[in-house]
């Protein structure tokens, strides 16, 4: 998911319930952290979900790096 930084992925899920996404990063600190989970509403992924998720990221890197 570049939109948020590079080596983010987003995981896909659908069923009845509806449509979900798990945005997340593996390429950290040896383990897989999930930056934010939510139900899609509509086609395009909305741009406070990918801010979120961006910010979550760069407070990751900070915590990694010191």
């Amino acid at each position: 998911m570049p939109s948020v930084r590079a080596r983010v992925r987003e995981i896909r899920i659908a069923d009845r319930a509806g449509a979900f996404r798990v945005i997340c990063v593996a390429a950290l600190a040896d383990a897989v952290h999930v930056l934010h989970a939510f139900q899609k509403k509509s086609q395009a992924t909305p741009k406070r979900n990918i801010d979120l998720a961006a910010g979550r990221y760069r407070e990751l890197v900070r915590r990694i790096k010191t």
